[in-house]
This record gives C-alpha cells, structure tokens and sequence, in this order.
C-alpha cells in the first residue's frame, strides 16, 4: 500500500552476532572515549574499501546482496520452466526472463511507450489533455500532478479513508527552495537527466532544452509549497479533513470528479484527507494557467520516467548517471540483481512465502518474539522507574507499551492481493507493468474500501533487511531478512546481540514514543494522551537531542539537522537503554564472563558499533544529510553514546576524553 503505513524504519547499516570481539575489528591506537567508532570498528573499515557498485558497504549491504542471490535461486527455479498460466511460479519466471531479455528490449528502445507519447502530442486542447491526463495517470505514467489514494483515518486508525494530495515532484521542498551546495548538484542531475530523456525520443536539442525547462518551472513551482522536511513530520500539519463536496467547491481548478473515474475508484467517497493545501493549490493554478503545450510536456516527461527502467540500455544506463552524483556510485549494478529487486519488489509477497519455508524457521521466530518480550519488560522497568512523568501520563504510556502488535518473520495472514497480477509473456514489460499497476490498486481497493482495519498487517515484505514502528497500527515489525547472522544468532553471546538486535528491538519500541509516535494513543489513533506539564518536561527534554545532534558534522561544512532527525535519534537512546536493561535483567539471573579483556558490557557496546561498521561515499552521506531523517552511520555512534550513562561505565571513560559530556547536560527521555 502506498500511503496506508506510516513507516518509522531502523534503516541500519550492520550487525554484530558473536560470542566474542574480533580484534582485527578495532583500532586500538584510538582511546575509545575520543571516537569509540574509530576505536570499535576502524580495522573493519580499512579492511573492508567500497566496491564499485555500492555508495555504503557493511553487514546490511553484506546480507541485502546475500538475499538477492538466495532470491535469484529461487527465482531461477521456476524461470528454467514453462508452468501453468497464473500460478505463481509462471509469473516470477515469466517477469523475469521478460526483464533479463536484453537482446529484445534494445531492438525495441522506447517503442513501448511511444504510442503514448503520440497520443500526447496530438493534444489540441486544455480539455481533451485533461481527459488524458487522467487516463493516462491510472496506467501508473504519474502523468496528473495529483492523487487519490486509500489511507487510514489518523484519529480512528480502524477505519480505511481517502487521502487526496499534490504530486509532480521529485525532491523534499528545500531542493527547490534554497539548496544547498549538494542538493544543486542534485537538482543539475535531475534537468540534465530530464533534457536527455526528452532527446532520446525524437526531440531536437533545442526541443530538448525548452521542454526540459517547461517541466522544470512546473515541477519547481509546486516543490517550493511544500512543507519542508521538519515541518512535514508533524502529522497535524498534514491534516485536513473535508467532504468530498467541500473538497470540489475548495479546489474548483481539479475535476476531482472526472479524476475519480478516470482511475476506477469507488463513487462513494464522503471524506478525504488533504494532506497539503498550498502545494495542491499551485496544482490548480498550474492546470488552469500553465499552456497546453508545456502541460504537454510535462505528460511526456513523466511517461518517459515512469517506465524507463523497463525500456533499452540506453535509458537504464542514463537513469544510473544521476546515481553516480547523487551517492557516488560508481558502476551500475549488474542486470540480474536488477531483477530480482523489480520482482521482489512487485511480488514481495509471492517472493516472501518461498523465502521464509526455506531461510526462516520457526525457531528463530519463537527466540525473536521472546527477546521482544525481554525488551517489553525493561522498557517498562524504566517507564515505572521515571522520575519526571506523573502517574497518569506513566499509566497512559505502559498501556501503549503492552498494547504493541509484534509482527517477526512475516506475518500472522498474508495479504494475498498478487493472485489478481497476471503476467503475460507474449507482452513487452511496460504493457505487464501497466497492469500490475492497475491490478494491483484494484485489488487494495477491493480489499480494504469500507472493511474493517486489520492491524496485524505486517506491511513490508519477509525478505526486507529492515525493521519498523507503524504507529497508526501500534505495531512494531521485524521481517525475516533481518532476523539472521550477522544481525541476530541464536548461538553467540547474549551481550552481543541484545548489543545489536536488542537495540533494533528497542529502538522501534522507542518509535511508539519519539515525537511523533508519542502524538499516537494505544489503539494508533492521533489523540493527546499527556498532561500539559508532561508534555513541556518531554518537549524540554527531546530539544536536549536536536540541539545536540544539530551540532554534528556529517561532511565538511554539512550539519545533521537536529530537527528532522529527532525521532531517530530519540529512538536510537531509547532503544541503547531499554537494550541494555534487558542485558542487566539477564545477567541477573545468567551471568557472563570476561572474554579475551573484554567485559560483557563493552560486548554490548562494540557490537552496537559494529551495527554501523560502513564506508560511505562523501555524496551518499550528503544525501542522507539533506533527505533522511536518519543520522549518517559514524553520526549514530559517536554522537548517541556520549548520551548514555553505561557507555562510560563500561570503558571507564574520564572527564579528559573528547566525547565526555557531563552528566547534567545528557538527554534523559527513556
């Protein structure tokens, strides 16, 4: 579902699962309280330079292309064969020799998409553009600058509603607004792409450079209204609720009306969500103002990018050169693995079945779910043992806590929505990827539209190496990928891993209570569940993090921004405490020993740097800076444990050391 979840992911880059430190990880000429990243997983880092393909490596890019060749197996096994039409295996062997047939879409080149450029530039009138438009945008071309989309009611998340929002951009606000050195570079790859793309299909360099900047001042003009980044995490900012009614006299420049029709959604919609007035507005002013022939344009453009990875040689390989400025990359990765990631990424569910009967088993799962316990149970520790919540608020939150849905592996029911996706062979692949597109938003519509919400849906598919909190589910999620050596081994030493996998259960636990899963009650509904004074004690407390955060340098003369990366950063200190209460209350009662002069909580803490052991291109961190809400690898270290009181305990770290901060001046939220 494309706006249905809500996603707080961990987003991490490695894991560490062993009984013991691997001292060719280190680098022991760095005390660890001047950089403990260096210190923890320097040897690592020169041990282990950046390949060509990648713009970060670690154990994460490690276990991602670990599951594309597990997947590639699985896959293979039903592309070697002709199977019956409509069973699953026809169709992921079927896509997959459609993608892998390079000999066939090289002789085509943009012949796919060509009748659909020319029923563009046959357009005389706004009306009849308009009429295409709309038609065109339900074959997934994202041809109209607005949508329509299933999503839930945030203050009562058991029931499904409609969202209605602008489109037609594709960078965050301040890109427009005010880039930076980075973002501009990005914005100069992003027109140079546009004007190529348009020569690739017939047009002059002179037609080229015109309708490049046609596009360019629409996609601008609507970017520069949109929230920026930190004020877009507020999910009252991006609520507006109207009826339908409402919504066709507020917004008269859009026949919503038309539009609904056009992409095959239930005439029964009563009330919609708007999630952004000011940039939908701009959409009217653009679609009654703008000329039909750079409207025109525009439609082109977004036909050209919509299916381009499907198209020759020629498009792929231009596609991959904005890659090379936005994260440094290289050399584009090879076609196989671009299959596997198209197919899983369209038949994740169909995937996800085969891959968890054979990398999954319930063993894992049945640990997992009780090391989210142990993790539930600290956490709680901590919540009783808090000093400046009252007890009301307290009651509030422990309610939360034990209300949490717990997804690991994969989920309780599958969805089942890919049995409507039919594969055809005897089709190029932008013809099966249009009806993916319309077949599938059928399929959600049918599922979903006015039938109750079930909040054990898992949302993401097995084979994804991540984990989240969806807080208008109250849900935290832990897919199969992930739940795996080296990010969680049922073997090693417990210390290690409540170090790494333990911190990513608390973490996501954390998301129900960072700024914005705090606005959410038990039952995932936007509602205020706090006392005005502990309110102004949390607020008080989290700027503590910004404020902190927004002084460390990611790159030379680029900040992390505090702000839009609060909730992760909160989480990140959650998830390291109620972690390590976990490993207390374990030791407690199953001591651990002294290994090689390392303690069990120096384990904890090494393999919690271990997570983010990775080389990063310079871009690539840039990026992350002026697009994520994550903090760069080196940043989720070195700035998050000076924030923890243990972390000094452990390594016996002195007023003297580069990372001390006093104690008075650390956050204290969780």
């Amino acid at each position: 579902m494309k706006k249905i979840f809500f996603l707080a992911a961990f987003a991490f880059a490695s894991m560490a699962g062993m009984a013991q430190i691997n001292r060719a990880n280190l680098d022991p000429s760095v005390k660890p309280g001047d950089n403990f990243w260096q210190y923890a997983v320097g040897g690592w880092l020169e041990a282990n330079p950046l390949d060509k393909q990648h713009a970060e490596n670690g154990a994460f890019t490690d276990l991602s292309e670990l599951n594309k060749e597990r997947i590639n197996a699985l896959i293979n096994e039903y592309a070697a064969q002709q199977l019956p039409q409509g069973t699953d295996g026809q169709k992921i062997g079927s896509l997959y020799r459609l993608y892998m047939d390079s000999v066939a879409r090289n002789n085509l080149g943009f012949e796919p998409i060509k009748p659909y450029l020319e029923q563009v530039r046959q357009l005389q009138t706004r009306d009849d553009l308009l009429k295409l438009m709309y038609e065109l945008d339900s074959k997934g071309f994202n041809t109209a600058p607005f949508g329509i989309d299933l999503s839930l009611n945030p203050f009562n998340s058991s029931e499904f509603m409609m969202e209605v929002g602008h489109g037609g951009t594709s960078l965050p606000q301040e890109f427009y607004a005010d880039p930076n050195e980075q973002q501009a570079a990005v914005v100069n790859a992003l027109k140079s792409l546009y004007n190529d793309l348009f020569k690739m299909v017939g047009y002059s360099d002179d037609e080229a450079e015109q309708k490049m900047q046609a596009v360019w001042n629409i996609e601008s003009s609507i970017g520069v209204k949109k929230l920026d980044q930190v004020a877009s995490r507020n999910p009252m900012a991006t609520i507006h609720f109207m009826t339908w009614s409402q919504l066709l006299e507020d917004f008269k420049g859009i026949d919503w009306t038309a539009y609904r029709d056009a992409i095959n959604y239930p005439n029964d919609i009563d009330t919609v969500n708007v999630s952004q007035l000011d940039p939908l507005h701009e959409v009217e002013n653009i679609l009654n103002n703008t000329s039909v022939d750079d409207l025109k344009s525009f439609m082109e453009l977004h036909i050209i990018r919509a299916y381009a990875p499907f198209l020759s040689d020629d498009f792929t390989d231009r596609i991959f050169e904005v890659e090379k400025v936005v994260a440094g990359v290289q050399e584009q990765q090879p076609r196989w693995k671009r299959a596997v990631s198209i197919i899983s990424g369209n038949l994740g569910e169909t995937i996800g079945k085969l891959y968890v009967q054979k990398y999954f088993p319930e063993t894992s799962k049945q640990r997992v779910v009780k090391l989210v316990k142990d993790l539930q149970q600290a956490f709680e520790d901590r919540l009783k043992e808090n000093t400046w919540m009252s007890e009301a608020t307290k009651q509030k939150a422990l309610e939360k806590l034990h209300a949490m849905y717990i997804n690991v592996g994969y989920p309780d029911k599958w969805e089942d929505l890919e049995k409507f996706i039919d594969i055809r062979e005897n089709e190029n692949l932008v013809e099966n990827f249009i009806r993916i597109t319309q077949e599938s938003e059928q399929a959600q519509l049918r599922k979903y539209w006015r039938k109750p919400v079930d909040k054990t849906m898992m949302g993401m598919p097995p084979q994804t190496v991540n984990a989240f909190y969806n807080p208008m589910f109250n849900s935290i999620n832990f897919p199969a990928a992930i739940l795996q050596p080296p990010f969680f081994d049922p073997d090693v030493d417990y210390s290690s891993n409540y170090g790494a996998i333990g911190v990513v259960i608390g973490h996501e636990m954390t998301h129900g209570f960072d700024d914005q899963g705090c606005q959410y009650d038990k039952d995932g509904n936007l509602t205020n569940w706090w006392t005005p004074e502990d309110k102004a004690n949390y607020d008080k407390r989290t700027k503590v993090v910004a404020d902190w955060f927004s002084k460390q340098e990611a790159v030379p003369g680029l900040n992390v921004n505090g702000d839009k990366t609060l909730g992760e950063n909160v989480s990140d200190n959650g998830g390291l405490k109620i972690a390590y209460r976990a490993y207390e209350n374990r030791m407690k009662v199953e001591p651990l020993n002294t290994i090689d002069g390392f303690t069990p909580a120096q384990r904890f803490y090494l393999a919690y740097a271990r997570v983010w052991a990775s080389n990063s291109t310079p871009e690539y961190i840039a990026f992350i800076v002026n697009t994520d809400v994550h903090s760069p690898a080196r940043i989720r270290v070195n700035a998050a444990l000076p924030m923890i009181d243990t972390w000094y305990d452990a390594f016996g770290i002195k007023k003297n050391a580069k990372m001390f901060i006093p104690k008075k001046q650390r956050a204290l939220v969780w």
